[in-house]
């Protein structure tokens, strides 16, 4: 059986720590741990700490932490993944398969055709729910080291404020197969469209600012798949899987 492992964000170092409120309700409330069991904390910074449960109720877990390990399970290939907004589960589970396969950077954005439309209030809500579902990503799948969440924007603009970087816009016809592409020479942005795909001035806007057009095959994958598809296709060809 796996070690729990929890995010908290404060300061760690090798000696007795209480749990924030949120990782204390659930290593108490949720997974119903008991005194002396074994634990992982990390703040993100990098590294983990291990140690073992001294006191834990309701509302208080303390933490004896024992020792600092530099475990480091970041991909060598740093992806930044665009990702156009949808509502629901379908959000979460596409930002929470892009961390298990070691995207170092998110950035949600809204196109023509984006269904969904948030004002800067919800915006801010949404984001810090994503933030949240990367770091339970992360407790989950290993990783020392949270992927950042940009702001939402709009996908024109996120091209035009970053002209000359490696951007690929994945398209289902009319595109050049993955395994065709030049290896990265240090990291890329992977862009994913909406359900209803790009529109023609973005296509047009795309070519602009010379973004390669790349093709996982001639079937039209949903969103929530596409992203995590092409992901693994790259640390499949240059990341950390080959």
């Amino acid at each position: 059986m796996s070690v729990p492992r929890f995010y908290v964000a404060m300061p760690l170092a090798v000696g007795v720590v209480t749990l924030p409120e949120d990782a204390a309700h659930h290593a108490a409330r949720v997974l119903r741990l008991l005194e002396g069991d074994t634990i992982v904390l990390f703040n993100g910074e990098g590294g983990e700490y291990h140690g073992c449960i001294t006191h834990i109720n309701k509302r208080e877990v303390t933490v004896q932490l024992e020792r600092f390990e530099e475990t480091d399970r970041e991909s060598p290939l740093a992806i930044t993944l665009v990702q156009a907004i949808t509502s629901g589960e379908r959000m979460d589970y596409a930002i929470q398969k892009a961390v298990e396969l070691g995207v170092s950077r998110l950035v949600p954005v809204t196109t023509e055709r984006t269904t969904i439309k948030l004002k800067a209030e919800r915006a801010n809500k949404r984001l810090e729910h994503w933030q949240k579902v990367v770091r339970s990503a992360c407790e989950q799948c290993g990783r020392n080291r949270l992927p950042q969440v940009a702001p939402l924007t709009e996908l024109s603009d996120y091209l035009s404020a970053h002209d000359g970087d490696t951007i690929w816009m994945l398209q289902p016809l009319n595109a050049r197969p993955i395994r065709q592409q030049p290896k990265p020479a240090a990291g890329l942005t992977v862009v994913i469209g909406p359900e209803g795909g790009f529109s023609e001035a973005e296509l047009r806007l795309a070519q602009r600012h010379n973004c390669s057009a790349i093709s996982l095959g001639p079937r039209i994958l949903r969103m929530e798949t596409a992203g995590p598809a092409v992901l693994a296709v790259l640390q499949s060809l240059w990341g950390d899987w080959q």
